[in-house]
């Protein structure tokens, strides 16, 4: 007979457009196998005498290498000569996807798990196989049916002979047989099938043999994420753990999440978050380390779309019952199931990782330190979940030395009149606590938020503000102050300088333009600043550039200069400053002058954690005011 389909790009389909790994065809002969035993037990409810004389069902793999044959037998449902016509005859047409579809319209309980879906499973053999031979024998029948095809041009069926129906050793079920092609011997070898078994077929709920007279099975026949949690002990939960992490034993999870669910989308998971941080976890591939399962068969760990790429830290299982079993991993990625599934997940995790927040501060800050700053990629990523990513996020402040606080937290002790959530971002939490920028915001009692983290700066220009309070950074534009006046120890009086000198020219007006007319070349504009009080100069962006250390990480990481000179802002209270202000009014030309102005300019880049242009010009400037410092 011939196909009942266009046959001519049948292994072109399977081999190049469904199937990147030869291995599955086990996994898939195997799927079919399972579901024709799920399919004999359903069927056997209504009628028993379908299974008189069972001996129970297994699968069983064995290798006839003198031969070249691969013989994968179930002891399930079997077929009829017409079914094999219509199901092994006709490419992409599943008998269990029709008992589905008939189960569905019959509303009936009870009903099997069954894998296949799309129909395409079986022809997978042809990836490996020369010539496929389907022995089979339907359950309450006595007649066994030879199903024989090459794969290319078209298929034979007749009565089994006498020695194919001994090969059938069960009342009924399916042995299919495979000669395998001269590029695919390594799959003669008996410790290659039992790894494909592992892998893929591991969490089968029946026994899988290997060899004809093997009476251990290869798979556990258990999947640990399907039985009921009250089950389960923590020591188990731990081994699992441990196997898919790859821990060693070595760490235990800080967040255990076992769960079904049910509605729109049905699976279920069990998912860890460890406690040390993974050595691949800043991989530049993002790649994430859960495995996908439909109905406990291993589909694939590299579903790009299953986790997020800032959850890629998460490790175990999510097991699918609305994803088809014989589905590419291209398709994978662009199934709006799998979209579902990764909202749900994320969501679900978010919530337990709040949850742990709340109940144990001292676990959640462990976690934190390990994995905060990759959580806060999904606050770029992943706009949906920005809301529940803000519940667990902690960064470093002002107020304290080491405590981390939460958004709210800082919003809860927001100064009556302050719009602004007020923040720095740096390499080093230290330095950045003792940052000029922000000596004019601890005097007044702002808070200011201290972002170390590389992704801060790329998260902030996206958000723009939690719960209507912008995001306002201390080391760009000009920060209005006013509202908020310095504490009268630390107010300075109007004509006062910070060592009792007078002070009478507090605009600096001959200091600024001198300054702005000497570093033309390196600065935009020279200002007064709201934001000093002890330190003499700072560097800012200007508002409409980018921020000083946005700009920093451009130059390092992608070799982006920004072209944009930053503003120079000077504290007109600082004896220096004064100093320097009366000495522009009187003397231009002078070399101590013009020597300060490069200081001033050099300690600037040195505080924002650049380098100056000339070291050995700042070390000779520097020497020369140390020593007239020394002998004054």
């Amino acid at each position: 007979m011939d196909f009942g389909a266009d046959v001519s790009r049948l292994l072109e389909i399977v081999t190049h457009a469904l199937y990147s790994n030869r291995d599955v065809f086990l996994r898939e002969l195997i799927s079919n196998g399972a579901d024709a035993c799920d399919r004999l037990r359903y069927d056997s409810i209504s009628n028993a005498d379908l299974s008189k004389g069972h001996k129970g069902f297994e699968i069983r793999v064995d290798v006839n290498a003198p031969d070249r044959l691969v013989m994968v037998q179930d002891t399930g449902i079997g077929m009829t000569r017409d079914e094999m016509v219509d199901h092994l005859g006709t490419i992409a047409k599943s008998g269990t996807r029709n008992l589905m579809e008939q189960l569905k319209q019959s509303n009936a309980t009870g009903a099997p798990n069954l894998i296949g879906q799309f129909g395409v499973g079986f022809y997978s053999a042809f990836m490996v196989a020369d010539n496929v031979k389907v022995i089979s024998r339907k359950a309450g029948s006595e007649e066994i049916w030879a199903w024989e095809s090459d794969g290319i041009s078209g298929f034979s069926i007749n009565p089994a002979t006498a020695e194919d129906s001994e090969k059938l050793t069960t009342t009924s079920g399916t042995l299919i047989t495979l000669h395998i092609k001269d590029d695919a011997s390594e799959y003669l070898l008996e410790e290659k099938l039992k790894r494909i078994i592992v892998i893929y077929s591991n969490h089968v709920s029946l026994p899988i043999y290997v060899g004809t007279n093997e009476e251990e099975p290869i798979n556990s026949a258990s999947a640990i994420w399907m039985r009921p949690k009250s089950e389960i002990s923590p020591e188990q939960y731990q081994e699992f753990f441990t196997m898919v992490s790859g821990s060693m034993g070595l760490d235990q999870p800080s967040v255990t999440a076992h769960w079904h669910a049910e509605g729109k989308i049905e699976y279920t998971a069990l998912l860890y978050v460890p406690t040390l941080r993974p050595f691949d976890l800043y991989d530049p591939s993002r790649r994430h380390a859960v495995r996908l399962y439909v109905r406990r068969i291993y589909i694939t760990d590299e579903c790009e779309g299953l986790m997020y790429p800032w959850m890629r830290f998460v490790r175990g299982v999510i097991d699918s019952e609305d994803l088809p079993l014989n589905i590419s991993r291209e398709m994978l990625q662009q199934n709006a199931v799998v979209t579902k599934i990764r909202s749900s997940v994320t969501k679900k995790l978010l919530g337990d990782l709040d949850k742990l927040s709340r109940d144990d501060k001292t676990a959640f800050n462990a976690f934190w330190h390990q994995f905060g700053a990759v959580v806060k990629e999904g606050l770029y990523d992943a706009v949906e979940h920005r809301e529940d990513i803000f519940k667990i996020a902690r960064f470093f402040t002002t107020n304290g030395q080491d405590n981390l606080t939460s958004l709210d937290g800082y919003i809860e002790r927001m100064k009556d009149g302050q719009d602004f959530i007020y923040y720095i971002s740096g390499e080093n939490v230290d330095t950045m606590r003792n940052s000029p920028q922000i000596e004019g915001l601890k005097k007044r009692g702002l808070e200011v938020l201290l972002l170390k983290d590389t992704i801060d700066d790329f998260w902030l220009p996206v958000v723009m503000d939690f719960k209507g309070k912008k995001f306002v950074s201390v080391t760009k534009g000009a920060i209005d102050l006013s509202k908020f006046p310095l504490p009268d120890a630390d107010q300075p009086t109007e004509n006062d300088n910070q060592d009792g000198t007078n002070n009478n020219n507090k605009d600096r007006a001959s200091l600024i333009a001198y300054l702005a007319d000497r570093l033309s070349d390196r600065i935009s504009k020279v200002r007064i600043s709201d934001r000093l009080t002890d330190s003499p100069v700072c560097l800012v962006a200007s508002d409409s550039d980018t921020d000083l250390h946005m700009a920093r990480v451009l130059k390092i990481h992608q070799k982006y200069e920004a072209p944009a000179k930053p503003v120079l802002e000077i504290n007109p209270s600082h004896i220096l400053i004064s100093r320097l202000d009366s000495l522009a009014g009187t003397d231009k030309e002078s070399e101590i002058l013009a020597d300060a102005a490069e200081l001033l300019y050099d300690q600037a880049l040195i505080i924002q954690g650049e380098p100056v242009s000339d070291p050995s010009a700042f070390a000779r400037r520097m020497s020369v005011f140390l020593g007239k410092g020394l002998a004054a």
